[in-house]
Protein backbone atom coordinates (compact mmCIF):
# COMPACT_ATOMS: atom_id res chain seq x y z
CA UNK A 1 0.00 0.00 0.00
CA UNK A 2 1.60 3.45 -1.04
CA UNK A 3 2.44 5.63 2.17
CA UNK A 4 0.83 8.60 1.04
CA UNK A 5 -3.07 7.40 1.67
CA UNK A 6 -5.85 10.14 1.55
CA UNK A 7 -7.65 10.58 5.36
CA UNK A 8 -10.61 12.45 6.83
CA UNK A 9 -10.89 16.39 5.02
CA UNK A 10 -7.96 15.02 2.65
CA UNK A 11 -10.51 13.21 0.56
CA UNK A 12 -11.69 15.65 -2.28
CA UNK A 13 -14.96 13.69 -4.22
CA UNK A 14 -18.44 14.23 -4.07
CA UNK A 15 -19.58 10.80 -3.24
CA UNK A 16 -18.15 7.57 -2.00
CA UNK A 17 -18.44 3.68 -1.44
CA UNK A 18 -17.51 3.16 2.49
CA UNK A 19 -17.27 -0.25 3.87
CA UNK A 20 -17.99 -0.71 7.32
CA UNK A 21 -16.61 -3.39 9.64
CA UNK A 22 -19.34 -5.79 9.26
CA UNK A 23 -18.22 -5.59 5.25
CA UNK A 24 -21.09 -4.27 4.36
CA UNK A 25 -20.54 -1.28 1.48
CA UNK A 26 -22.57 1.70 0.94
CA UNK A 27 -22.89 4.78 -1.33
CA UNK A 28 -22.71 8.20 0.20
CA UNK A 29 -22.08 11.52 0.23
CA UNK A 30 -18.29 11.99 1.12
CA UNK A 31 -19.49 14.83 4.07
CA UNK A 32 -21.91 12.41 5.56
CA UNK A 33 -19.34 9.97 5.52
CA UNK A 34 -16.77 11.74 7.66
CA UNK A 35 -19.86 12.54 10.03
CA UNK A 36 -20.53 9.07 10.89
CA UNK A 37 -16.57 8.21 10.91
CA UNK A 38 -16.07 11.38 13.76
CA UNK A 39 -19.29 10.33 15.66
CA UNK A 40 -17.64 6.68 16.05
CA UNK A 41 -14.28 8.81 16.88
CA UNK A 42 -12.77 6.74 13.90
CA UNK A 43 -11.14 8.15 10.58
CA UNK A 44 -12.08 7.88 7.11
CA UNK A 45 -9.26 6.31 4.71
CA UNK A 46 -9.91 6.08 1.06
CA UNK A 47 -8.67 2.77 0.20
CA UNK A 48 -9.01 2.94 -3.72
CA UNK A 49 -9.27 6.34 -5.34
CA UNK A 50 -9.05 4.72 -8.70
CA UNK A 51 -12.96 3.10 -8.34
CA UNK A 52 -16.44 4.74 -9.08
CA UNK A 53 -17.18 5.73 -6.66
CA UNK A 54 -13.93 5.80 -4.78
CA UNK A 55 -13.82 3.15 -1.61
CA UNK A 56 -13.41 4.45 1.88
CA UNK A 57 -12.91 2.84 5.18
CA UNK A 58 -13.93 3.43 8.82
CA UNK A 59 -11.20 3.03 10.63
CA UNK A 60 -8.34 3.55 13.46
CA UNK A 61 -5.51 4.89 10.90
CA UNK A 62 -2.99 5.24 13.56
CA UNK A 63 -3.87 1.65 14.58
CA UNK A 64 -3.79 0.57 10.58
CA UNK A 65 -0.20 2.44 10.73
CA UNK A 66 1.62 0.78 13.28
CA UNK A 67 0.28 -2.40 12.33
CA UNK A 68 1.66 -1.94 8.69
CA UNK A 69 4.59 -1.10 10.36
CA UNK A 70 4.72 -3.88 12.15
CA UNK A 71 3.94 -6.64 9.23
CA UNK A 72 6.56 -4.57 7.61
CA UNK A 73 9.09 -5.52 10.29
CA UNK A 74 8.21 -8.97 10.44
CA UNK A 75 8.41 -9.45 6.76
CA UNK A 76 12.35 -7.94 6.88
CA UNK A 77 13.00 -10.07 9.82
CA UNK A 78 12.77 -13.46 8.27
CA UNK A 79 14.27 -12.25 5.05
CA UNK A 80 17.85 -14.02 4.23
CA UNK A 81 20.40 -11.76 2.85
CA UNK A 82 23.20 -14.25 1.18
CA UNK A 83 26.44 -12.69 0.53
CA UNK A 84 28.55 -13.54 -2.09
CA UNK A 85 31.89 -14.19 -0.96
CA UNK A 86 35.12 -13.98 -3.45
CA UNK A 87 37.83 -16.61 -3.47
CA UNK A 88 40.70 -15.78 -6.12
CA UNK A 89 43.12 -18.41 -7.42
CA UNK A 90 45.86 -18.89 -9.90
CA UNK A 91 46.99 -21.25 -12.50
CA UNK A 92 50.33 -22.45 -10.26
CA UNK A 93 49.04 -21.98 -7.16
CA UNK A 94 50.88 -25.54 -5.50
CA UNK A 95 48.55 -27.86 -2.83
CA UNK A 96 48.72 -26.44 0.43
CA UNK A 97 47.87 -23.04 -0.60
CA UNK A 98 44.41 -24.61 -2.77
CA UNK A 99 44.12 -26.29 0.54
CA UNK A 100 44.15 -23.66 2.47
CA UNK A 101 41.69 -21.41 -0.20
CA UNK A 102 39.26 -24.57 -0.21
CA UNK A 103 39.23 -24.45 3.76
CA UNK A 104 38.14 -20.76 3.73
CA UNK A 105 35.34 -21.26 1.30
CA UNK A 106 33.92 -24.28 3.31
CA UNK A 107 34.09 -21.69 5.83
CA UNK A 108 31.97 -19.24 3.65
CA UNK A 109 29.78 -22.15 2.60
CA UNK A 110 28.65 -23.62 6.09
CA UNK A 111 27.39 -19.59 7.24
CA UNK A 112 25.14 -20.40 4.23
CA UNK A 113 26.97 -17.57 1.79
CA UNK A 114 27.63 -18.17 -1.94
CA UNK A 115 31.46 -18.56 -3.31
CA UNK A 116 32.80 -17.16 -6.29
CA UNK A 117 35.79 -18.82 -7.60
CA UNK A 118 37.88 -16.67 -9.83
CA UNK A 119 41.37 -18.16 -11.08
CA UNK A 120 43.37 -15.50 -13.01
CA UNK A 121 45.31 -16.19 -15.99
CA UNK A 122 48.14 -13.45 -16.53
CA UNK A 123 50.45 -13.52 -19.74
CA UNK A 124 51.73 -16.93 -20.90
CA UNK A 125 49.57 -18.21 -18.57
CA UNK A 126 46.36 -17.99 -21.51
CA UNK A 127 48.32 -20.65 -23.41
CA UNK A 128 47.47 -23.24 -20.86
CA UNK A 129 43.97 -23.67 -19.72
CA UNK A 130 43.88 -26.76 -18.98
CA UNK A 131 46.49 -26.48 -16.20
CA UNK A 132 43.68 -23.63 -14.47
CA UNK A 133 40.64 -26.35 -15.61
CA UNK A 134 42.94 -28.97 -13.30
CA UNK A 135 43.32 -26.11 -10.42
CA UNK A 136 39.96 -25.79 -10.64
CA UNK A 137 38.61 -29.12 -11.08
CA UNK A 138 40.81 -29.81 -7.50
CA UNK A 139 39.02 -26.65 -5.77
CA UNK A 140 35.28 -27.67 -6.79
CA UNK A 141 36.22 -31.22 -5.23
CA UNK A 142 37.74 -30.11 -2.30
CA UNK A 143 34.74 -28.00 -1.27
CA UNK A 144 32.24 -30.84 -2.59
CA UNK A 145 30.83 -31.52 1.02
CA UNK A 146 29.97 -27.87 1.82
CA UNK A 147 28.39 -27.12 -1.57
CA UNK A 148 28.29 -27.55 -5.46
CA UNK A 149 28.96 -25.21 -8.59
CA UNK A 150 25.72 -23.88 -9.90
CA UNK A 151 27.21 -24.50 -13.53
CA UNK A 152 30.60 -25.41 -14.94
CA UNK A 153 33.65 -23.19 -14.70
CA UNK A 154 33.48 -20.82 -17.41
CA UNK A 155 35.91 -18.06 -18.87
CA UNK A 156 35.04 -14.10 -18.56
CA UNK A 157 37.94 -12.06 -20.42
CA UNK A 158 40.87 -13.68 -19.14
CA UNK A 159 39.11 -15.42 -15.63
CA UNK A 160 37.86 -18.96 -15.39
CA UNK A 161 34.99 -18.23 -12.86
CA UNK A 162 32.85 -20.80 -10.83
CA UNK A 163 30.25 -20.26 -8.63
CA UNK A 164 29.38 -22.24 -5.91
CA UNK A 165 26.16 -22.55 -3.80
CA UNK A 166 26.25 -23.80 -0.39
CA UNK A 167 24.54 -27.42 -0.25
CA UNK A 168 20.83 -27.53 1.33
CA UNK A 169 20.50 -29.47 4.89
CA UNK A 170 17.81 -32.39 3.90
CA UNK A 171 16.27 -32.77 7.34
Amino acid sequence: MSKEVAINEQIRCDEVRVVFQDGEPKIMPTKEAQKLANSKNLDLVLISPNAKPPVCKIMDYGKYRYEQARKEKEAKKKQKTINVKEVRLRPGIEQNDLNTKAKQACKFLSKGDKVKVELRFRGRELGHKDIGKEVMLKFIDAVKEFGEPVKAPAFEGNNMVVIIDPKKDKK
